[in-house]
């Protein structure tokens, strides 16, 4: 059963097409209670970082997310699910991200902003889920790790930007596996299958 955290918008019904496709089990949820008892957690995202927090510790899901993450609930964050798992970000300065990871979110400063549409992956020895394929990005913001080993995968948009990331039970996806086509569905499906092994080895 997949736990998809509803925090009052983000790609929800895209999410849960996929996952119907791919034939797994999901429940939509903003409850702490059914998050406490969540196996694994997809956190979509989109809109304003300072609004995406604000919405989470106004429904109290903040502490239990960092929570579970602690715990190695497999954790799969997409666009701006992955933002929110550093420290801050320049679109929200005085707002606090969940602090999963150090590091911080900045704007490109080059280009079309935001990016909109396909760009290849570049994937790093780090990376157990991704392939060097086009995928599709909506982005003006972008994640700067303070720690490089975390990354899965680079892109280029006027300069290489981080675009996924992959540390013990934690995924994000700058992208939206969701709207990649098959090779989205392809990412996703590798990932509930880490998932299934996780779980095993508790």
């Amino acid at each position: 059963m997949i736990t998809i955290l509803d925090y009052g918008a983000g790609n929800l019904k895209s999410v849960t097409n996929i996952l119907e496709f791919l034939g797994s089990e999901y429940q939509v949820t903003d409850k702490v209670s059914c998050i406490k008892n969540a196996e694994s957690i997809i956190l979509p995202g989109q809109g304003h970082f300072r609004q995406f927090m604000q919405a989470l510790d106004e429904k109290g899901l903040s502490e239990i997310l960092v929570e579970k993450i602690k715990e190695d609930v497999p954790f799969l964050g997409i666009c701006l699910g992955i933002q929110v798992l550093f420290e801050s970000s320049e679109e929200a300065p005085d707002i606090k991200g969940l602090g999963v990871l150090p590091g911080k979110v900045i704007r490109f400063t080059q280009g079309k902003i935001p990016q909109i549409g396909w760009n290849q992956l570049k994937t790093t020895s780090n990376n157990s889920v991704l392939s060097d394929d086009y995928v599709y990005f909506v982005n003006s913001y972008h994640v700067v790790p303070d720690n490089k080993e975390v990354v899965s995968a680079y892109c280029s948009y006027h300069m290489d930007f981080v675009a996924a990331i992959e540390y013990k039970n934690v995924f994000a996806f700058q992208f939206h596996p969701e709207k990649s086509g098959k090779v989205g569905q392809g990412y996703l499906k590798k990932w509930l299958e880490i998932c299934k092994s996780f779980r095993k080895s508790f």
